[in-house]
C-alpha cells in the first residue's frame, strides 16, 4: 500500500523556522512530481510548492522567498523549508504525488496525511 508520511510540523513563533519532510512508502516516487498544499479551518486545501523528478520548482506568490522545497531522490524524502513564518501560514500541510508538476489539487494521486504548521503572533 501506498503512503506519504508527513513530519517536521509544529507551534512557532512568526519569524522563526520549520522543515517539514515527506517519505513516501510502499514505492518509489523518484520519476513523480511531488507538491506540498496547505488547508486552514474552515479554507479549501490550496497550493503552497511543488517540484518536478527533474528538480524543476514552481511556488505560489505568498511563500515566494520564504520557502524552498527540495527532494533527495536517493532517500526518497522531499523536504519544505518554510523560514519567515507568518501567523497566516498556520495550517494543516499535505504532501501529494502526482504525474506532473501542478499547483491543482485534482493532478495529484497521492496524499499524506497531513502535519500541522502553527504560528503564533
Amino acid at each position: 500500500q501506498v503512503q506519504l508520511v508527513e513530519s517536521g510540523g509544529g507551534l512557532v513563533q512568526a519569524g522563526g523556522s520549520l522543515r517539514l519532510s515527506c517519505a513516501p512508502s510502499g514505492r518509489t516516487f523518484s520519476t513523480y512530481a511531488m507538491g506540498w498544499f496547505r488547508q486552514a479551518p474552515g479554507k479549501e486545501r490550496e497550493f503552497v510548492a511543488a517540484i518536478s523528478w527533474s528538480g524543476g520548482t514552481y511556488y505560489t506568490d505568498s511563500v515566494k522567498g520564504r520557502f524552498t522545497i527540495s527532494r533527495d531522490n536517493a532517500e526518497n524524502t522531499v523536504y519544505l523549508q518554510m523560514n519567515s513564518l507568518k501567523p497566516e501560514d498556520t495550517a494543516v500541510y499535505y504532501c501529494a504525488a502526482g504525474g506532473r508538476l501542478s499547483y491543482r489539487v485534482s493532478q495529484y494521486d497521492y496524499w499524506g496525511q497531513g502535519t500541522q504548521v502553527t504560528v503564533s503572533s
